[in-house]
Formats: C-alpha cells, structure tokens, sequence
C-alpha cells in the first residue's frame, strides 16, 4: 500500500487530497487521515466529510479542531457542495433529472435498500443528474449530492437498473476488472478563516472506463474567489 497520497492544495488550515480506491475515509491505521499526515510530515489532521471505502477523489481535511467545527457546521448548513462523475451500466430514462428516495440501511448486510415512505429506520435522499456522454453500453453522468446517505448514489442509481459500473455489491454484473466508477469530483466550500470561496476540481484518471469518455474540462483545480 502507498504510504502517501497525492495532495492537490495545503496551507496551514485545510488539506484537499485524493483518496484512492479500497482507503478508508476515518482516522484508523491505513486510513486517510494517517496518509495526509505522511505525504506533508505533520501531526494534526482530521476527517471533515467522508466517501465510501471503495470511492475514489477529492477529500477534504483540517488541520485543527477548531477549522474541523467550521467546516462541519459548513456541512451541516448546507453551505458544503459535492459533486461526482459516475459511469453507470446502462443509461437513465431521462438526461437529467431529480431522484428522490428513502433509503434504509441493513448495517448486518452493510447495504442500503431503497424502501416505502414511512419504512422505519428510513430516511428520505435526493440527488439531481446529469447524463453527460454515452456509448453503447454506458453513460457518464454528472452527480450533485442534495442529501449524504451511505451509498446514496450507488444505491438509488442500482435501484432503476443503471448501477455504477464497477460496483460488485450493487450490481450483478461482475466481470469489471477495474474499481468502481465513481469519483468524488468537485467541491465548494469556505475557507474556515478566510472566509473565501474554494471550489476544487480533479477528474478521474484516464483510464478504464473514464477513458471512453470526453471528460469535463478543468482550467484550475482550485479556484479561490
């Protein structure tokens, strides 16, 4: 395993770094939070948000506890914006719309269903899309996140029969040999002592199934306004 990970902005504050496929998001060993401190040699880093296990891209981290409460009442405000690009088996009904669900989570299967309105343990999610290129057999799609849920996003999508491709526990299409297909693409928040806009930007890596897109275009990965 890598004992760093690629670091795509720092100063004394924050950290945006790219979280590779099968790392944890928590600070445990081997965890996210121990690479950032390797790759810039500090002590003090701390988890903000988190991606599933198998979710690869940006990831954002303070570098106190105080800049840590900022951004997670960012977080908590709604003032904290994600998008992903997903590749999907498969295409949507529509280019672009809205899926709304409640979802239940089975924490002995570690899945999420989707369920009934007024299912126990339900809550509701939603998420707006955008089909942004097809072939034959699959689509990229552009993902904002309105709601957080454990695997939000792989699930709703499973559930109208376009899973991620890659996915080997939403889909029953095995025969990807590559990680799932979904990366946490951009994110807009404010600095927690500036105060200043921060949009970052990465695409996934040119290679399968990314590379049989035209991915969007990106002049700066960060951008401060």
């Amino acid at each position: 395993m890598n004992e760093t990970v690629e670091i795509v902005y720092s100063d004394d504050d924050i950290v945006i770094a790219v979280k590779p496929a099968g790392i944890n998001s928590t600070d445990i060993p081997g965890g996210m939070p121990e690479l950032v401190r390797k790759s810039l040699v500090c002590s003090d880093i701390r988890t903000v948000h988190r991606l599933d296990q198998m979710v690869s891209g940006l990831m954002l981290f303070s570098r106190s506890g105080e800049t840590a409460r900022i951004l997670s009442s960012q977080i908590s405000s709604h003032d904290f914006h994600k998008e992903y690009l997903a590749v999907l088996l498969g295409c949507p009904e529509h280019d672009n719309g809205t899926m709304e669900d409640y979802l239940h989570r089975n924490r002995e299967e570690r899945k999420t269903y989707v369920v009934p309105e007024g299912t126990a343990d339900s809550q509701f999610a939603q998420l707006r899309y955008q089909v942004i290129g097809k072939t034959s057999e699959m689509s990229l799609v552009r993902i904002k996140l309105l709601t957080g849920r454990t695997h939000q996003i792989r699930c709703q999508f499973s559930s109208r029969g376009t899973p991620v491709a890659g996915d080997r526990k939403y889909s029953l299409d095995s025969d990807c040999d590559f990680p799932i297909a979904l990366w946490s693409y951009q994110m807009s928040f404010r600095h927690p002592v500036s105060g200043k806009r921060i949009f970052a930007q990465k695409n996934p890596p040119q290679r399968e199934p990314w590379n049989e897109f035209s991915l969007p275009e990106i002049k700066n990965e960060i951008t401060v306004l």
